[in-house]
């Protein structure tokens, strides 16, 4: 595994190693496993930026990585206020930066 990559999650345990799928993020493809969270897909891709604030736009990403926090939500196919920490990668999944609570700086 990378060294980017979550070795062991605190909830999830030890990834298993799906095979190598692609999503886009914000337009562009990146390559992760399938099954392993979205979060730690992007993490090991060098994507660290999940979400801006709403008040201060300010940028968050993964904190606390068990589904409890929001720093880590984002669009997945759509959906708004996904948690990427505990969301199971899948192939073609289309995942956007959240501003707010949208795909659009405000």
């Amino acid at each position: 595994m990378s060294e980017n990559r979550i070795a062991e999650h605190p909830i999830l345990g030890i990834p298993e190693k799906g095979k190598k799928i692609k999503f886009t993020f914000d337009g562009k493809e990146v390559e992760g496993y399938e099954g392993e969270p979205v979060a730690e897909a992007l993490k090991a891709a060098g994507l660290m930026v999940h979400r801006y604030t709403k008040k201060h736009h300010e940028p968050r990403g993964v904190f606390c990585a068990i589904g409890r926090c929001t720093d880590c939500v984002m669009v997945v196919d759509g959906l708004p206020n996904t948690r990427t920490c505990i969301t199971p990668l899948q192939e073609g999944m289309t995942v956007q930066t959240q501003y707010g609570v949208s795909t659009k700086p405000e």
